[in-house]
């Protein structure tokens, strides 16, 4: 997870979260990704798609929607990983607030 973050240093807002012994990772708060066991699932976009010259999908967890698999070996491509990050959280919507409870 550090290389990962280290690979997107230099967008703005770029954050991980720890969930159920695993990663999201988030873009000015939005979730774009999950990183399970050491491999990125992004959440899949038209933009994503594009950027991506062999589309692999796999689920994160079992029962999960299917993600952009993106192996290991294409995070070494910083600047490409970062256009593809941010393209894909461009697309996405922010999340919605949680309702609090009466």
């Amino acid at each position: 997870m550090d290389f990962l973050l280290d690979q997107l240093a230099s967008l703005a807002n770029v954050s991980a979260k720890k969930m159920f012994g695993e990663y999201c990772l988030y873009l000015a708060g939005k979730p774009v990704a999950l990183v399970c066991d050491d491999q990125l699932y992004l959440k899949p976009t038209i933009a994503g798609r594009g950027m991506v010259q062999q589309v692999i999908e796999g689920a994160p967890y079992p029962g999960a929607k299917p993600h952009l698999l993106i192996t290991a070996d294409l995070w070494e491509e910083q600047e490409w990983l970062n256009q593809l990050i941010q393209a894909t959280g461009n697309e996405l919507p922010l999340p919605k607030p949680k309702k609090k409870n009466a």
